[in-house]
């Protein structure tokens, strides 16, 4: 059944509406009509609703089942990254809500080529939010991941200091001849703790950044031997953890 998260939440009579572009897409798209059933989610629920009547601008329904069995992470990771180039960040914020992430930061790193335009960049986020929310209908998820706007690396830091776990991906890590595995640093996250982890952009993070985050009780992981791109590494740490944890 087509997932599509809600605005607001069912009234007293189990009812609510679907409207705007979500509307459109269930009458429109999906040619709905009335009696058929789709899947809707709001404040992390997902019920089985059935529609009810067809509007001008969308649909009314129903709830007939749920709340259907959560299926999200089960410790709260968040992404942050340095400002990549070209859509770079469109494919993280897609895969990794994919992947289970429940937020993503961008932050502009001392390496980041593309520097953030304050003009242009409410529509950008707004596009990111987008991707975000149709990934997390289409991989059946009951939270659409949060995408933050851009921070200096300075609050960055500051912003870290609410997470129980603190992890970046350092390449002169993992050249040490103890390098230390990410399957090493997970042992020691457990369910329901929140988890931030940085990268760096192209070019990764510098030396003065990598120094400023152990400082800031940051703990360097190792990704393995191989250089990953800037869009690979969140990816490939998601991938870790889900098989760690899931």
């Amino acid at each position: 059944m087509q997932r599509y998260f809600l605005a607001g939440p069912f009234d007293e009579n189990n009812q609510a509406v679907i409207c705007g572009e979500d509307g459109k897409h269930i009458v429109k798209v999906m040619r709905m009509t009335v009696g058929d059933r789709l899947i809707s989610v709001v404040d992390g629920e997902a019920h089985v609703a059935e529609i009810l009547t067809i509007l001008s601008d969308g649909v009314e329904i129903s709830k007939v089942e749920g709340p259907l069995p959560a299926n999200e992470m089960p410790v709260n990771v968040s992404i942050a990254c340095g400002l990549p180039k070209g859509d770079k960040l469109d494919l993280i914020v897609q895969k990794g809500t994919e992947l289970g992430m429940s937020s993503i930061i961008p932050f502009e790193a001392e390496r980041s080529i593309v520097k953030w335009d304050e003009k242009k960049g409410g529509k950008k986020v707004e596009r990111l939010r987008k991707i975000a929310k149709e990934a997390a209908e289409q991989c059946h998820r009951s939270v659409i991941p949060e995408v933050e706007n851009p921070l200096s690396f300075k609050q960055l830091i500051e912003a870290s200091s609410t997470y129980d776990v603190r992890l970046f991906a350092d390449e002169e890590d993992a050249k040490s001849e103890v390098p230390h595995k990410i399957a090493d640093r997970l042992k020691n996250v457990y369910d329901k703790q929140s988890v931030i982890v940085v990268f760096g952009p192209e070019g990764g993070l510098s030396r003065k950044e990598a120094d400023m985050l152990m400082s800031a009780n940051f703990l360097p992981v190792s990704l393995g031997p191989r250089i990953l791109r800037t869009e690979t590494a969140p990816l490939y740490v998601l991938s870790a953890m889900s098989y760690q944890f899931e």
